[in-house]
C-alpha cells in the first residue's frame, strides 16, 4: 500500500510481487477508483490513446493495470527488437483487448535516412512482429517525421501511417495532472492522444509513473466530455 504521490492524497493498493496495481484507495470519498463513473458503453465517442517505444518490462505492465482499472482500450505502437525481447508483455499487451502496431525497428528519423534505409527497416520490423503473431496495419512515425518517401514506403507494406492530435509530452517528465491540463483542448471526439509507455530516445525522465497516473486522470476528463478512451481501428479512426 502506497501513497501515489499526488495532491490528491489516493493510496494506491500494490501486489509487490508482480509489482501491478490493484486499485486506489481515496480517503476523501472513502472509496476505491477503479474505473470512471459512467461506463464507456454509455458514452458518446471515444478518443485514441496510443503509445510509443516500448513495450517496456517494468512501465508496460504497470500501464495495462491502469488502463484495465480505467476500462480503457489503446493502441501501442511498438519497437520490433523490444516487442522480440519482451513478447510475454506482447502477449498481455493483445489477451487484455488492446492493439498492437509497427513504431520501427531502429529509432531513426526518416529524414535522416534514404528511402531504401527505411524499406529495410520496415521489412527487419514486421519480420520480427510476424514472430510474435503481430501483422500490423498501422505506422506510427520515429518522432513523426515524415519524408518524401515515407507515404510510399507505406503503401509497399500495406500500411496506414498514423500521428497524433494531442502530444502529452510525458518523455519530459512532467505530472499527469500538468499533462491533462496541457491537452484538454485538444480532447475531442476523434482524438488522438500521444503518451509513451517505454523511455525512447531524447526521454529527459527516469521512468513512466506519471504516465500510468495520467491514464485515469484523462479517462476521466473524457468521461466530463462523454467520451471514452479508445483503441484505434485498422484504418486508424478511434474506435
Amino acid at each position: 500500500m502506497l501513497k501515489d504521490g499526488s495532491a490528491t492524497g489516493r493510496v494506491a493498493h500494490v501486489d509487490t510481487r508482480n509489482e501491478r496495481l490493484l486499485f486506489f484507495e481515496d480517503p476523501a470519498s472513502h472509496g476505491t477508483v477503479a474505473e470512471p463513473p459512467r461506463r464507456p458503453g454509455t458514452l458518446r465517442g471515444a478518443i485514441a490513446l496510443t503509445f510509443d517505444d516500448g513495450p517496456d518490462p517494468r512501465w508496460t505492465p504497470r500501464i495495462l493495470d491502469a488502463l484495465t482499472l480505467a476500462a480503457a482500450r489503446a493502441t501501442f505502437f511498438v519497437i520490433a527488437p523490444r516487442a522480440l525481447a519482451e513478447r510475454y508483455v506482447v502477449e498481455r499487451i493483445l489477451s487484455d483487448g488492446h492493439r498492437v502496431e509497427l513504431h520501427c525497428h531502429d529509432h531513426v528519423r526518416h529524414t535522416d535516412r534514404t528511402e531504401y534505409e527505411v524499406t529495410r527497416d520496415v521489412e527487419h520490423a514486421l519480420v520480427a512482429l510476424d514472430v510474435l503473431g503481430v501483422r500490423p496495419r498501422l505506422w506510427r512515425i520515429p518522432w513523426g517525421v515524415r519524408a518524401p518517401f515515407t507515404e510510399r514506403v507505406a503503401d509497399r507494406f500495406g500500411l496506414h501511417v498514423v500521428g497524433w492530435d494531442a502530444d502529452t509530452h510525458d518523455w519530459r517528465g512532467d505530472d499527469a495532472a500538468t499533462m491533462v491540463a496541457a491537452i484538454a483542448p485538444k480532447l475531442t471526439e476523434g482524438a488522438i492522444v500521444l503518451a509513451h509507455d517505454g523511455l525512447g530516445p531524447g526521454a529527459t525522465r527516469s521512468g513512466c509513473a506519471a504516465t500510468v497516473e495520467l491514464i485515469e486522470l484523462l479517462a476521466r476528463e473524457a468521461n466530463t466530455r462523454d467520451l471514452r478512451l479508445g483503441a484505434l481501428d485498422a484504418a486508424g479512426r478511434p474506435a
